[in-house]
């Protein structure tokens, strides 16, 4: 059986495009997030800001 090790995630906001280093990552609720706005769920409206990334929600 092969086995692999996974380094990098999809950020855990519906709305992101971001890739993200799992070592990186704001983890929250057992969750990777590429920032802190991702994680917190955009309190006012603003997105990561990350280049090619327009997530709001």
């Amino acid at each position: 059986m092969t086995s692999a090790t996974v380094t990098q995630v999809k950020c855990a906001c519906p709305s992101c495009v971001c890739i993200v280093s799992i070592s990186d990552a704001i983890q929250k609720a057992g969750k990777y997030y590429c920032s802190d706005i991702c994680a917190d769920g955009h309190p006012t409206g603003s997105g990561c800001s990350h280049h090619g990334c327009e997530c709001h929600a």
